[in-house]
């Protein structure tokens, strides 16, 4: 099962990349609505919109450069609804230092079960349908370990944790309004300590977070934020030990109905067993 539970795991991390990289204040007031608030004062409003969001739409790309594992690049879409946990992700884009995930990947999570779609697993378990399935509850202590930490990676970089991280800046501004996907949005720019803002997040989902990001001193960030305080795009830029990472993120579809559902029973094969064991 080993094999296949790092292949989950990878697909999750990638998830995680591209959602975080998955995000003394200004004076300068700005216009939200009918109040004027200044720009420490709106991240903390746009955090407590984002807490309220149940599902939205991202559409991501995350670009990495290391002097070690060489440049990287995923980028993607995904489909998010927290209660019940349902994700749909579609990773066009899996790139690290010059080796590629060919036909790119993508992933239904529906409460502890995943579905897989991968080209690559069918020369890793000799899978013979488009997907795979796996239940959590079906792999050894050692897959569960890996597909409970994929689960826990993307709920920690939902759009709530990835906001409330930007609010630890202590130097955000105004800088205009701009236009974004077609909506109104004022323009915020900033830094934040990452040590700060991974206190941010509930303890239960610091841990991850620290190992994802721990080694970036101060992280760069945009946010635009709509007249209801919701982000519609934040970017995060940010170096440690010699290496680059910028990640774009473009929101959309807050709290609308989404349709996440598992593929076709007819393309769905079950992990071989001599995989299990």
């Amino acid at each position: 099962m080993r094999r296949i539970t790092l292949a989950i795991a990878a697909t999750g991390t990638a998830a995680a990349l591209a959602l975080t990289a998955g995000c003394g204040s200004s004076s300068s007031p700005q216009q939200l609505g009918s109040v004027k608030l200044a720009a420490a004062e709106a991240l903390q409003q746009t955090a407590q919109k984002a807490e309220a969001v149940k599902s939205y739409t991202v559409d991501a790309v995350a670009d990495v450069s290391d002097k070690q594992h060489g440049d990287g690049k995923v980028q993607g879409r995904m489909v998010y609804q927290n209660n019940p946990l349902a994700v749909d992700l579609t990773l066009d884009t899996v790139d690290f230092g010059g080796r590629s995930l060919p036909g790119g990947a993508r992933a239904v999570l529906l409460g502890d079960t995943v579905y897989v779609k991968l080209d690559v697993l069918k020369d890793l378990v000799g899978a013979t349908k488009p997907w795979v399935k796996a239940s959590i509850s079906d792999l050894d202590a050692d897959g569960q370990a890996q597909a409970k930490d994929m689960l826990s990676r993307i709920q920690q970089f939902d759009l709530a944790g990835t906001t409330s991280m930007v609010t630890a800046s202590k130097d955000v501004k105004a800088v205009g309004t701009e236009s974004v996907g077609g909506v109104d949005t004022t323009h915020y720019s900033g830094t934040f300590p990452v040590d700060a803002a991974l206190a941010q997040l509930d303890p239960d989902k610091r841990a991850q977070a620290q190992a994802d990001l721990g080694q970036i001193k101060d992280m760069k960030f945009d946010l635009w934020a709509d007249a209801q305080s919701l982000p519609r795009k934040i970017t995060l830029n940010g170096t440690a030990d010699g290496g680059t990472f910028s990640a774009t993120m473009l929101f959309k579809g807050f709290n609308e109905p989404v349709q996440i559902a598992a593929p076709p029973a007819d393309q769905v094969g079950e992990l071989p067993k001599s995989t299990v064991n």
